[in-house]
């Protein structure tokens, strides 16, 4: 049973083409500095492209931002989602396993960095949409602390902590059983 669903991107990122080798290096420079961390002028000439070539496709630097998330959150959630068919028999160990991989996913992708960071725009942040399926029928509010939980153990990961020791934290976190309800 797969939770995931299918977002139809509207661009295909063609290396050779200005927009896609800027997304590439953009890819790159977020997971590496955050978003305060880069700046537009030395990441459009790392590309050889001016800035009105980042403005004309993306709006702004937040714009490429969101395209760079959505790429990062969508590479995680794949993988989350070969985890939650695996164990589809299981509900409460496919949260935890899910959880788990997507970390383990974030940290090897080098998208740690991009996706502790709040989403800059709420409005569409698959990380927490498949949180939010993943816990239907769970106690409200359940897919709300997990995403935060999830986003301190990379958050933990970014400040320089040893990642086994942030995967485990999230590990007790999520493998915990629920209490009943009151």
């Amino acid at each position: 049973m797969s939770i995931y669903y299918n977002i139809t991107m509207d661009w295909i990122p063609t290396p050779r083409s200005a927009k896609g080798r800027l997304v590439l290096q953009a890819i790159e420079a977020f997971a590496n500095a955050g978003f305060d961390g880069v700046n537009v002028t030395e990441l459009t000439q790392s590309v050889g492209v001016t800035t009105g070539v980042l403005y004309h496709h993306f709006g702004s630097k937040e714009g490429l931002y969101a395209v760079v998330r959505e790429e990062l959150e969508r590479r995680v959630v794949d993988r989350m989602d070969g985890a939650a068919a695996v164990l589809s028999d299981e509900p409460d160990r496919a949260v935890a396993g899910t959880a788990l991989v997507g970390f383990d996913a974030a940290i090897q992708l080098n998208a740690h960095r991009v996706l502790a960071e709040p989403p800059r725009r709420r409005d569409h942040e698959l990380i927490a949409d498949y949180f939010r399926r993943l816990c239907q029928g769970r106690p409200p509010g359940l897919e709300v602390v997990l995403a935060a939980a999830w986003r301190a153990a990379l958050q933990m990961v970014v400040d320089g902590h040893d990642p086994v020791q942030a995967r485990s934290a999230l590990e007790w976190i999520v493998s915990r059983k629920p209490a009943s309800p009151p």
